[in-house]
């Protein structure tokens, strides 16, 4: 959907549909509801991560890997920088909030960078696509372990604990593997992988919204929300969107130091700033399986995803508008 030249994600669209449906009818969406929408969720996992590696194509990181400075300033900022802030500026604001969106806040921090928006956005600022395709894939790969981890530091920390040798296990077998066998598989699928992509991604983005209903849905079933009102949410806003900004703002600082060109500045601001939905969705159901505050804390990372968006695709266009002009006069 577009207005006035700013094109508003269907997907987008698409999740607050999904949570309306969830808190109107959260019966068939429940775990053991008719649609059977936990089995659906928990399997679907698998495919998501299939298609990732099925449609995952080494040779386009080629020609971003020599910009060494660019992919360990974006993956530092990805999996420490994104931490720090988090702990440092969220710890003395936790005692206002659920714990369940504390945990999905620092979960938001512990996630790979999002591929797909990255480079799209990157290429609509002009900026270095290569070097976006590069640190985007090498984030989601990284942060297949990285999340876990950082995850179970952080639970162990709060006093919560998360058993990490099953949930390594599961990610092993329903993230991993399924990338493996997905990178296997494009050797005798590539050719129908690219003739449906579109389907493809239609079905990465049906799958997810799945897991985004049952978790509202076991959520409001178990009245996990009952205590909340609209102030909750307008807090998280808040936080998303400061994270963002202030997480933006300091990745400016290693831009200017390493004197990166426009367009490696532009790939590193895009790269570092942003956060995976549809990586984080998938990986929460997987670490977080059988808690009803599920959709709590996935809460955090739905609204990034969000403001994410909408912010970068101003900043983008606003770029792109100026690097044709540049182009123009020179």
């Amino acid at each position: 959907m577009t207005i006035r030249g700013f094109t508003i994600d269907g997907f987008l669209i698409a999740l607050v549909l999904v949570v309306i449906a969830a808190i109107a009818f959260p019966g068939p969406g429940e775990s053991g509801g008719v649609l059977h929408m936990d089995l659906i969720a928990t399997y679907g996992v698998a495919v998501i991560f299939f298609l990732y590696g099925l449609t995952l194509a080494p040779e386009r990181m080629h020609a971003g890997i020599r910009h060494w400075r660019v992919h360990i300033a974006v993956q530092l900022c990805t999996f420490v920088l994104f931490p720090i802030v988090v702990l440092t500026l969220g710890t003395p604001f936790k005692s206002f909030i659920p714990e369940e969106v504390w945990i999905g806040f620092f979960f938001l921090a512990a996630l790979p960078s999002t591929v797909s928006s990255s480079v799209a956005m990157t290429s609509l600022a002009r900026g270095n696509v290569p070097v976006a395709i590069f640190n985007a894939t090498l984030s989601s790969l990284i942060g297949v372990f990285a999340t876990p981890l950082l995850m179970a530091w952080f639970l162990s920390a709060s006093g919560v604990g998360m058993a990490l040798l099953p949930v390594i296990g599961k990610i092993v077998l329903l993230v991993l593997l399924p990338i493996i066998v997905g990178q296997i598989a494009r050797h005798w699928l590539y050719a129908w992988a690219t003739r449906h992509i579109k389907s493809i991604r239609l079905a990465d983005r049906a799958i997810i919204l799945a897991i985004v209903y049952n978790s509202f849905a076991d959520s409001i079933a178990e009245g996990v929300w009952a205590g909340h009102d609209v102030s909750l949410i307008a807090s998280i806003i808040v936080g998303v969107i400061a994270l963002f900004f202030i997480i933006y703002g300091l990745m400016l600082i290693p831009c200017r130091l390493m004197g990166l060109n426009r367009a490696d500045t532009i790939a590193c601001l895009f790269c570092a700033s942003k956060k995976s939905l549809a990586t984080g969705v998938p990986m929460a159901k997987l670490m977080f399986s059988g808690s009803p505050a599920l959709g709590l804390i996935i809460a955090p990372i739905m609204l990034y995803h969000f403001f994410q968006l909408l912010i970068v695709s101003v900043i983008a266009n606003k770029a792109g508008r100026r690097a044709e002009a540049e182009a123009a006069t020179a």
